[in-house]
């Protein structure tokens, strides 16, 4: 693999090194996403049935608004991050 990189020109390379951070910041989003599900179910669901009452809806898109506020907060130190590579 080393000697494989060896090959690849500069441009090649910085190429190869910005997907793999895209790839991995879009992991890190997904994974958020994945916990932001789990976690406003969590706090908000109640044992109201197989629908959520209009608390629990309110409640979840709350939470959501919370989560997705965070998540363009993390998405802009990553972008920042990736712009001094």
């Amino acid at each position: 693999m080393e000697s494989s990189l060896a090959s690849l020109t500069p441009e090649q390379r910085q190429q190869l090194m910005v997907q793999a951070q895209n790839e991995a910041n879009q992991s890190v989003m997904q994974q958020m996403m994945e916990k932001m599900v789990q976690q406003c179910f969590k706090k908000c669901a109640g044992t109201s049935g197989d629908k959520l009452d209009s608390r629990e809806q309110s409640c979840m898109a709350n939470c959501q608004d919370r989560y997705l506020d965070a998540r363009a907060q993390v998405q802009e130190a990553l972008a920042k991050r990736q712009s001094h590579m």
